[in-house]
Formats: structure tokens, C-alpha cells, sequence
């Protein structure tokens, strides 16, 4: 179980979770905000499976070993983590999040629904940030038109955005993803920054 937060309170702005149903760009927006926007700060996640080609430590991911996860769990070190594709374990560090807020960054967590509904128990005072497509027909254009799953799978990751799309009464705000820059924009906003300054 997440353990309560019991720190300094924090403005709702300063830690700000990004969420959506499956390929409706999360990663993509969240790159943008990383590579355009210096005064956010994008949350790193621990994981326990192996670093790809090119991919660096506190970069990408800190990379640790299932003993070492299951520790921070235990010590109540994560703000969320959650096993992904019945395999490897993936997590947000809790005290890398407050020291950022401590140093006056804003604060982007961009996971999924699940962990979402993690942080909203650990730390209520962030802020939850839906990202929805521009239409149900896009959403599904968009998964469909990246060929990597079978027609199978793609049925499946179109049920399980059923779902996820259902949850969206459950965020504090809705970005609508229609161009990555608008939206990133959008979300910087509702962090309380000036877009202006993603150059």
C-alpha cells in the first residue's frame, strides 16, 4: 500500500501527473515539455529491466536490481510503481519528487492510469492532468497506424482505451492532444508557468 505523504504541504502545481488512454501520445508530449521547457523537471523512473542501446542512468531511468526495488516498496520509497507486461517493474522515486519541489521545480509525472490513481492516494495535493485525443476515430487511427501489433492485440489495446478514456472524471484537467506543441503548451500552463518560456 502507498504510504501517506506527510512532508511540508505542496501547491498542486509543483507536482503535476500526466496521464491517458494507450497511444494517445503521452510520451511524445512529455518529450517535447523535457527538450523545450528547462524549468520543468520530468520525473525519472526506477526499473528493474536491463538499459536499451543509448538509454542513460538518471537520464532515462535509474536501473536497479528486483532486491533493490522491492526495498524502496517496502520502505515506502516509491510514489507509485507498478509490474508492466508481467515482467519488469517500473516506479517513481518519492524522494527525488520532493527534493525537486524543494529546489522550487515544477514537477511532471508522466505515467499511466494506475499509477495516477497511486499518487492521488500519496500525494493528493498533485495535481492530475488528463490527456485525451481530439476524437475516439483519431485515438484509434493513431494505434491501428503504428503496425507494431496484431490485429488481435490492436482489439485489445483498443478495449483497454475504453476503459482508460472512462476514467478521465477522475483528473483534475483535460489536455486535448490534437498537436503535441499546443498541448504541451496547455499542460505547462496548468503547472503554472509561462509557455512563452518552451522555446
Amino acid at each position: 500500500m502507498p504510504q501517506e505523504h506527510t512532508g511540508a504541504s505542496i501547491a498542486p502545481e509543483h507536482v503535476t501527473v500526466l496521464a491517458g488512454p494507450t497511444a494517445v501520445g503521452k510520451g511524445t508530449v512529455s518529450t517535447y515539455i523535457r527538450d523545450h521547457c528547462p524549468d520543468v523537471w520530468l520525473s525519472v523512473s526506477a526499473t528493474t529491466r536491463a538499459p536499451r542501446p543509448g538509454e542513460q542512468e538518471g537520464v532515462h531511468y535509474f536501473f536497479v536490481d528486483d532486491d533493490e526495488f522491492q526495498r524502496m516498496v517496502d520502505e515506502g520509497q516509491m510514489l507509485e510503481w507498478a509490474v508492466v507486461h508481467n515482467r519488469s517493474r517500473y516506479g517513481t522515486p518519492r524522494q527525488k519528487v520532493l527534493d525537486a519541489v524543494a529546489a522550487g521545480r515544477r514537477v511532471l509525472l508522466e505515467i499511466d492510469l494506475a499509477g495516477a490513481r497511486q499518487v492521488r492516494q500519496s500525494m493528493p495535493e498533485a495535481q492530475l492532468v488528463f490527456l485525451a485525443p481530439p476524437t475516439w476515430e483519431e485515438l484509434v487511427a493513431r494505434l491501428t497506424g503504428r503496425g507494431t501489433e496484431s490485429p488481435e492485440e490492436q482489439q485489445v489495446r483498443l478495449e483497454t482505451a475504453k476503459m482508460e478514456l472512462a476514467a478521465e472524471p477522475e483528473f483534475d484537467h483535460t489536455v486535448v492532444n490534437d498537436q503535441v506543441e499546443t498541448a504541451a503548451q496547455r499542460l505547462v500552463e496548468l503547472m503554472g508557468l509561462d509557455p512563452r518560456t518552451c522555446a
